[in-house]
């Protein structure tokens, strides 16, 4: 179980990281919505549109961490953070301060990650 000083702690770190990235995706929608540009050439166009299929990909998974650290903070409000969400026993500290959006102990993570590997 967390101490508050704790809680507050790993709160202030979720909420920076969720100001980061929230800047980072407003810096990329700007950024593509100028960057129309077109080329006459196929592999500048091939590259440039790679470019931009990298950029999506990251921003898609950007996006999927602000919702997870969004569910970790409201966890935090409701008093249910720090517990996982498979076997219901406390997560460790030391896994929260490594990971603080997690919603799984370690033990669960493992056996999570054994089944994905073993069935795709």
């Amino acid at each position: 179980m967390l101490t508050n000083k704790t809680k507050e702690s790993i709160r202030k770190h979720l909420i920076k990281k969720l100001s980061d990235l929230l800047g980072i995706a407003v810096s990329t929608v700007d950024q593509m919505s100028k960057g129309n540009a077109t080329y006459p050439d196929p592999v500048d166009r091939a590259v440039s549109e790679s470019s931009r299929q990298i950029e999506l990909r990251k921003r898609d998974r950007e996006r999927k961490l602000i919702q997870k650290i969004k569910d970790a903070l409201a966890r935090m409000d409701q008093d249910s953070y720090g517990v996982c969400e498979v076997c219901g026993e406390y997560i460790s500290k030391e896994r929260l301060i490594a990971r603080p959006e997690t919603t799984l102990c370690i033990s669960c993570k493992e056996e999570q990650e054994a089944d994905e590997k073993k069935f795709g």
